[in-house]
């Protein structure tokens, strides 16, 4: 069914269509917060949300993280919420400290996280909303790939998950930027072109303005597409594992001194896969630590390739084989 309009830009509908659907899931009357940076793609979701919001009976706030990272930054946050408000949204603006963990990038999401739940727990929000694209989406997966992390990271951003309990959607994640552009423009705003856009420092600007544009000079068109269908197929794949290693784990995992222990003899008898998986998890859920790939199979090897070798130093903890199960205990 076409839910376009006489008259309605193609773009700034589809827009609206897919933040229709996103907040579906969000109970009439209730709160819903828009990540607001000013760039074409959170204005064209805070278009859309102003537009949609109030048919489902929901109050729409817009909130701008000012990271105060360059110059002008507190300007353009208040110009972001001018366009807000001129909208129809409430608008606030939020001043964040950033630290140094982790480098810049990753310290500045932090923070915007941070200060987006706080926000939302401050006005009882359901959902915050952020304005993450299709090409979003690509870059992920390509920076994943290219570090090696394995399936986790290729699976790139959910359409729904959580931060500080609140839930976070990214209606877009379907959408091209390419769109959301267009959206402005038919709408009339007017976005902020953000300098770290440009900035080849960061890895991500690297991946956006060189290796996705040569990929689709060398390979052909679609390749956003296909990298976000890859990420899509492998959410689905990560769900039933989930689903399979929910159903067995507490059968072979039993609590121990100092920490927990996993039948040896179950973990044989599953696919590596789902092997692998489940150690990872303990290991995740007891000690809030992520193993490596490499880390992951010298455990494993205490399942499938035993020859009495000594226990492994793991972050966090340390795994042996006691008998006929795998011990991970805390680390002094």
């Amino acid at each position: 069914m076409d839910e376009r309009r006489p008259g309605l830009d193609p773009a700034v509908a589809e827009v609206r269509l897919a933040v229709r659907q996103a907040l579906a899931v969000v109970d009439p009357g209730g709160v819903v917060v828009v990540a607001l940076s000013g760039g074409a793609d959170s204005l064209a979701l805070a278009a859309a949300t102003a537009f949609e919001a109030p048919k489902r009976g929901l109050r729409a706030v817009s909130v701008t993280v000012d990271h105060g990272l360059q110059e002008g930054s507190g300007d353009a946050a208040a110009a972001a919420a001018a366009q807000a408000e001129a909208l129809g949204l409430e608008a606030r603006v939020v001043r964040v400290a950033v630290g140094t963990a982790g480098g810049p990038e990753a310290a500045a999401r932090e923070a915007r996280y941070a200060a987006l739940a706080a926000e939302a727990s401050a006005l009882g929000a359901a959902a915050i909303l952020t304005a993450h694209t299709l090409d979003d989406q690509a870059e992920t997966v390509l920076l994943g790939l290219a570090r090696g992390s394995g399936a986790t990271s290729l699976q790139g951003m959910a359409e729904a998950s959580a931060i500080d309990g609140v839930l976070l959607l990214r209606p877009l994640l379907g959408v091209g930027r390419a769109t959301t552009r267009a959206a402005c423009i038919a709408d009339g705003l007017q976005p902020w072109e953000d300098p770290h856009n440009r900035d080849t420092r960061f890895a991500r600007v690297r991946v956006r303005e060189t290796v996705l544009p040569v990929m689709e000079a060398e390979l052909g068109p679609g390749i956003a597409e296909a990298l976000a269908r890859t990420a899509a197929q492998l959410r689905e794949d990560a769900a039933a594992f989930d689903e399979m290693i929910g159903e067995t784990i507490e059968d072979i995992v039993e609590h121990a001194e100092a920490g927990i222990s996993v039948s040896a003899a179950a973990l044989a008898a599953n696919p590596a896969a789902l092997r692998h998986r489940i150690i990872r998890l303990v290991v995740a859920s007891e000690f809030h630590e992520s193993l490596t790939r490499s880390q992951t199979l010298e455990v494993a090897r205490l399942v499938t390739d035993w020859t009495g070798q000594g226990p492994i130093d793991l972050p966090g903890c340390r795994a042996r084989r006691v008998g006929g199960r795998i011990e991970f205990s805390a680390r002094a």
